[in-house]
């Protein structure tokens, strides 16, 4: 996939104008280009803070000043000789100075060619390559708390339990192989079907987990909708904490969908005001009405908007109708009497939540329950061990290996079949953590990082 005994660069800050930029060199040559770079009589010292000029390699002219500070291997991000110059924060300075190290034997990076390097030299594992990734994309605090925590090994930590809890049970039923007439001679059956259950007991807690995760990593789509004037456009404003939607007193002023990214409990959410659903004879609030029923069929949750200062009406229950859970039923405007009872709305006494977009009051509540619906628990303050879509799918592999196992010891089958069972959950777990990874799902997983890192 890539050459991993050569010298790669590349700039590992942000594009665009800045106080500083880095430029990362790795590889068996780093020092030597560093030298040759900077116009030094001897090497850098390692993990020192080192000053100087850059030089053009044919006209010698200095191009920017520098601090370089050399990582020697192993102790490094990559594993290898690492350096690292920290210039003046201009593309044009930047990228100079990256065609400088080009010319003297370094090669530009592919995205994410210095945390492949880190995984292969062992620096980190596979969750923690790609909680890179998840950390530099991060767009909330817990966003990047969870990736963090990935990082750090969180869920290293939680495969490996598993597995050495795997591999026990596997070496006992393994040794009982030797003793054939003798069945289940280093644990029994009974002991066997009590470790594969704490086992599939762990393994659930982090499917349930990764489902949670994958709303806070992936972020999901919520409309908010309502007949016309019920106080749609005032809520989503509230939410976004902006006045992006036009409000007036002027039913349909509405007439297309627009959305926005805002942060909700932790969940990158992207909010969405629709047109008033109502029948309509005007082309352009009609075709508005037709995008705000399209933006229903792919919303992950639906906000519905019932004004709580006026009766109910037609158009309200036929929102009510046309809208199926998962849903959140708000009655706007609490700051004025309300005129209904939610035993009114025929919902399956369904909970209604009274929000104020005018006082602020139930935002909060609002914003607990969208969360709740979406993750399917009370909060993320602890953020889940498991956010990524490749991991829960190996998980739940693992956990129908573990069910199969569980189910040839309950037919009382030899160890050999349950062994076999074991095996592919084993194989499930090692695929997470890379230590079994084919080089397409390597080349998938590292090309979607930026260059630099």
């Amino acid at each position: 996939m890539f050459a991993t005994d050569d010298t790669i660069v590349a700039i590992s800050t942000p594009p665009g104008r800045g106080g500083l930029g880095v430029i990362r060199l790795s590889g068996p040559d780093s020092s030597r280009i560093a030298t040759a770079l900077l116009n030094l009589t001897e090497p850098l010292t390692a993990r020192h803070a080192t000053f100087g000029h850059v030089h053009d390699p044919v006209s010698g002219q200095r191009i920017d000043q520098v601090i370089a500070i050399w990582f020697a291997a192993p102790h490094s991000y990559t594993g290898e000789d690492v350096i690292e110059l920290s210039g003046h924060g201009s593309p044009l300075l930047l990228a100079t100075i990256v065609g400088a190290a080009v010319a003297h034997g370094a090669r530009p990076a592919e995205p994410g060619e210095f945390t492949f390097r880190a995984y292969l030299n062992g620096r980190l594992d596979l969750p923690q390559a790609e909680a890179v990734a998840d950390l530099v994309e991060a767009v909330t605090p817990l966003q990047a708390r969870a990736a963090m925590d990935q990082l750090e090994g969180t869920l290293t930590s939680a495969i490996a339990r598993i597995d050495a809890a795997l591999f026990d049970l596997s070496a006992k039923l393994e040794a009982s192989l030797d003793f054939p007439d003798e069945g289940f001679h280093f644990i029994t059956r009974d002991d066997a079907v009590d470790a594969v259950a704490r086992i599939a007991e762990d393994v659930s807690a982090l499917i349930a987990s990764g489902r949670a995760g994958r709303v806070l990593r992936e972020g999901r789509m919520v409309v908010i909708v309502g007949r016309p004037n019920a106080g749609k456009s005032s809520l989503f404003n509230a939410l976004v904490g902006a006045a992006r939607a036009i409000v007036t007193e002027v039913p349909g002023t509405t007439r297309d969908a627009l959305t926005e990214r805002v942060d909700i409990g932790g969940i990158p959410i992207t909010l969405v005001d629709t047109a008033g659903l109502r029948e309509s004879a005007d082309r352009v609030e009609a075709e508005g009405i037709h995008r705000a029923r399209a933006a229903l069929t792919v919303a992950a949750l639906t906000v519905v908007v019932i004004d709580g200062s006026q009766p109910l009406c037609d158009d309200d229950r036929g929102v009510l109708e046309s809208v199926r859970a998962p849903r959140v039923i708000v009655a706007s405007k609490s700051d004025r009497p309300r005129a209904w009872r939610a035993s009114e709305l025929g919902a399956g006494g369904a909970l209604v939540l009274d929000v104020s977009a005018v006082t602020g009051a139930g935002l909060d509540v609002l914003r607990a329950d969208i969360v709740a619906a979406l993750v399917e628990r009370e909060d993320l303050r602890d953020p889940p061990p498991i956010s990524n879509v490749r991991h829960l799918a190996l998980v739940e592999s693992c956990a129908a290996s573990l069910e199969r196992a569980r189910v040839a010891l309950a037919t009382d089958v030899t160890e050999e079949l349950v062994l076999t069972d074991l095996g592919a959950a084993r194989r499930a777990l090692e695929q997470i953590t890379g230590h079994r990874t084919a080089d397409d799902l390597l080349k998938h997983v590292f090309e979607r990082f930026c260059i630099g890192k």
